[in-house]
């Protein structure tokens, strides 16, 4: 039997490359100093990469912002579908859901704060691609966060009045204004205060 030859590695790209831990240094980068301030050197450091493996890989610096953009996305629908889990109790997944964002939002966690919320200021108007994905993502949160305030009426859980889907936008721009406000650190106390007394606005 003749010995099968190994399949030649794409030019450019070092053997043994793990294109999911580029993105994810790539990712940290893009999230400390934005997409603009970032320089090609900062992207080899943090990939270990050479350029032309760098751009053999993932084309340019835009396209493996896309995809460094594209994983931070995933991530947090990830953590929303554990939270909105059709077996929890939908007020429970409501009060995860806040108290992931006091948490991500107070102290040193907050100054660092969200890649999403930094792209949007930075380029959602400027770039199709990255409007593209803020708007769809900031869709996902709403739609999830309307299914379980609908579950919640339908158990006889929301106050009298309360439209699920317009308290919906309500708390997606709650959560996201906590991470501008994250930013300069308040205390995780004041924070889980707040998101405790707007969701209660909402309840029997």
């Amino acid at each position: 039997m003749s010995r099968q030859t190994p399949a030649p590695q794409p030019r450019g790209r070092p053997r043994g490359f793990d294109i999911d831990a580029a993105v994810e240094r790539a990712m940290g980068v893009f999230w400390s100093r934005g997409y603009h301030a970032t320089a090609l050197p900062d992207l080899l450091r943090a990939t270990k990469l050479s350029r032309g493996s760098l751009y053999a890989a993932f084309g340019d610096k835009h396209s493996l912002f896309l995809l460094a953009l594209d994983r931070y996305i995933a991530d947090a629908v990830a953590r929303m579908d554990v939270e909105f889990a059709s077996a929890r109790e939908p007020i429970d997944g409501l009060r995860a859901f806040l108290g992931g964002y006091v948490e991500r939002t107070s102290g040193a966690n907050g100054r660092r704060g969200c890649l999403l919320v930094a792209t949007a200021m930075e380029l959602a108007g400027q770039d199709a691609e990255v409007g593209r994905r803020v708007a769809g993502f900031f869709s996902a949160m709403e739609t999830r966060v309307a299914a379980a305030l609908f579950r919640a009426r339908t158990g006889g859980q929301l106050a009298d009045g309360v439209e699920p889907s317009s308290a919906a936008r309500v708390l997606v721009c709650f959560v996201e204004g906590l991470r501008v406000v994250g930013k300069t650190a308040p205390t995780r106390t004041a924070s889980q205060a707040t998101a405790d007394a707007l969701l209660d606005r909402f309840l029997r």
